[in-house]
Parts: structure tokens; sequence; C-alpha cells
């Protein structure tokens, strides 16, 4: 079979790519890449990159360096998005997220010991942190 190393990018799809973007750097920290009209892309921690699109953007196709061309993809609704912290930096996340005026929607304990927030971004993106114990691999 052959491997896989990780997830490299994931995306989410926003209605106003500026506001999405500040609020990623703001509440995140992380480094912005790239930005034009139609996406972002956001380095995040462990060699991952976060790709916000503006929505409807992406449903034709987009040319790509070297001759190809990025396929058309989009989404719809309020998509999710996990991201992982660590055990004992719980309660400063609670903070973080209350000194930013953002509500935490849930709260949940999992059985393997871990605990997530839930919170939106401002596109209803259903966002979340969780300590680790979610999974069995993390």
């Amino acid at each position: 079979m052959p491997r896989t190393s990780g997830i490299l990018e994931t995306s989410l799809y926003v209605d106003d790519l500026p506001g999405a973007v500040a609020f990623y750097r703001d509440l995140f920290d992380f480094e912005l890449f790239f930005a034009e009209h139609r996406m972002a892309a956001l380095g995040v921690p462990g060699g991952q990159v976060l790709l916000l699109f503006q929505r409807g953007a992406t449903l034709e196709p987009a040319p790509g360096p070297g001759g190809g061309f990025i396929p058309p993809h989009h989404g719809e609704g309020n998509l999710h998005l996990c991201f992982a912290i660590p055990f004992g930096e719980l309660a400063v996340w609670e903070t973080h997220l209350q000194e930013r005026g953002i509500a935490v929607e849930s709260r949940l304990h999992w059985a393997r010991g871990g605990t997530s927030l839930y919170f939106r971004d401002p596109a209803g993106n259903s966002i979340e942190v969780a300590t680790p114990g979610l999974w069995p691999n993390a």
C-alpha cells in the first residue's frame, strides 16, 4: 500500500476572505503564506496549511504552475475543522477565546480523556480545539 505522511492542506470556504484571514491570524497567530482575491494560505504548526477560499471563487478550474490546473471544488454550509492543542493549554484557550469575544458553543469531555472546545469562525464554520485523548492516534 502506498503511504501517506499526514494531511498537508485543509480548506474552509468563507464569505469575507480578508476578514477570515484576519480572524485566523489573530486567533491562532498563523503565518500568511499567500493571498489573492480567491484564496489565502496560512501556515499551521506541524507542516500543515489552512486554505481559505472566497465562497464561489473555486467553481471553475484555476491555472496552476507548470501548465496544469487546479480542479474546481467547493464546500457548502457550516464546515468543521479541529486544531490539536497541548493538554495543559485548555484554560489558556478558554481565556484567549473569551478575550476576543468568541463564545464557546460547546465543551466536550471525551472517553479517552481529551477535551474539546467548539466555537464559530466569522463564516459560521464549526471550529474546534482539542487536547490529546480524542482519538487513539492523537
